[in-house]
């Protein structure tokens, strides 16, 4: 019993299995981010758009 804890604590597969998934939720999170911002200026981009063909037609 005592040398399968033993191998338990010395396993480190379970450890970088955590790490990689540590890493992709944090590049997930700077990809969402990343993809709001660009939303965010494409909005203002098209409103700009429409405002400036309404004082065209108008």
């Amino acid at each position: 019993m005592k040398s399968r804890i033993l191998q338990f604590i010395r396993d480190s597969r379970g450890i970088t299995a955590i790490e990689y998934g540590l890493i992709a939720g944090v590049l997930a999170l700077g990809i969402m981010t990343a993809v709001g911002d660009v939303a965010t200026q494409l909005k203002s981009t098209f409103q700009a758009i429409q405002q400036g063909l309404a004082k065209t037609t108008t």
